[in-house]
């Protein structure tokens, strides 16, 4: 375990920043929905989107909160970069093993309830 204290400074003008930017998100994606629905060309509505969205990430960056998520969220994006993915043949073999295991485990689990059903209602109960 980490024994280091998290400080988390923040002024209530980088708080109000910050919920500006989730507000100018919201309404782009609302944006969005409403120009699409009055069936405005596709361009316009994803415009609208497009403009709140970077209206939103450009008033996070202008906070000291903002620019720390959107420095982690670079760096999230270069960590994945660094993970080996599995080849074509190897993902389809790991999934051929899965679905084998599913299969195999769907019928111990059928067989299972089987027995368990023999064992309760005809030996122990009697009912047939």
């Amino acid at each position: 375990m980490s024994n280091q204290s998290v400080q988390t400074v923040s002024t209530s003008n980088d708080k109000f920043k910050v919920a500006l930017a989730v507000i100018a998100a919201i309404a782009g994606v609302v944006g969005f929905f409403y120009l699409k629905g009055l069936n405005k060309p596709a361009l316009m509505s994803t415009g609208a989107l497009v403009a709140g969205l970077l209206f939103a990430v450009l008033i996070l960056w202008a906070s000291a909160t903002g620019r720390e998520f959107l420095s982690f969220a670079k760096e999230a994006v270069r960590e994945t970069r660094k993970v080996v993915w599995p080849t074509r043949k190897e993902a389809t073999q790991i999934t051929g093993i899965v679905f084998a295991f599913v299969v195999v485990m769907a019928m111990f689990l059928w067989g299972t309830d089987k027995i368990l059903q023999f064992l309760l209602y005809d030996v122990i109960l009697g009912w047939k």
